[in-house]
């Protein structure tokens, strides 16, 4: 398999993280969206919405969409639950993550790493109040129990840790949710953890 990829983007980083989790082995094609190579006729041609991450499978096929990519990776391990309940919260947690949580903390962290915070200023007061709203929704969940589906981690945590982790970079303060913070602590220490920026580390991304 093949994972079109940016190394610093959450929606990329849920992916690499199932896929090492997972030990499916997978060739890294770097994309930088900071230099529009989204944007080029030939990336156009494999995803025409133009976006990453792009799963391409050994038989030419490719998905686009982080979290329809977790799911098809995940069918059948222990990640994706079978049980109909709990798959259904799988998606109700996908679906949350992508409306309500990555609008607002994912795009506040991208204005700050790509230095968009002056042009963007008018709304960041509403970026601010839905994505603190986002994290007290979570925190009421994880003062409950300690995984999003049912009692086991799945991919609904790998899709809400992705961004959650680094909403500090956007300016949201974690201290506040000390649920949410020890939730953080126990993806980390899921077996083949990797860190957002294992790329950068070792020196390939």
């Amino acid at each position: 398999m093949r994972l079109y990829d940016f190394w610093e983007s959450g929606n990329c980083y849920k992916v690499r993280l199932l896929l090492a989790q997972l030990g499916i082995p997978c060739e890294i094609v770097p994309v930088d969206i900071l230099k529009r190579e989204t944007r080029t006729p030939e990336f156009r041609a494999l995803n025409p919405n133009q976006r990453v991450p792009l799963l391409e499978l050994p038989d030419g096929r490719r998905l686009a969409e982080s979290n329809a990519i977790l799911l098809y990776l995940a069918e059948g391990t222990p990640l994706l639950p079978r049980d109909a309940w709990q798959r259904a919260q799988v998606h109700q947690w996908l679906f949350f993550e992508q409306y309500s949580h990555e609008p607002y903390i994912a795009v506040l962290r991208f204005w700050h790493f790509a230095g968009l915070l002056e042009q963007n200023r008018a709304a960041l007061p509403e970026k601010h109040e839905r994505g603190h709203h986002a994290l007290a929704v979570m925190e009421s969940e994880l003062a409950q129990r300690e995984y999003f589906a049912g009692d086991r981690y799945s991919v609904a945590d790998i899709a809400l840790y992705a961004y959650t982790h680094a909403a500090g970079e956007g300016g949201f303060e974690l201290a506040a949710y000390p649920a949410v913070s020890r939730w953080l602590e126990r993806v980390r220490a899921q077996p083949g953890h990797v860190p957002l920026d294992a790329q950068r580390r070792a020196g390939r991304a």
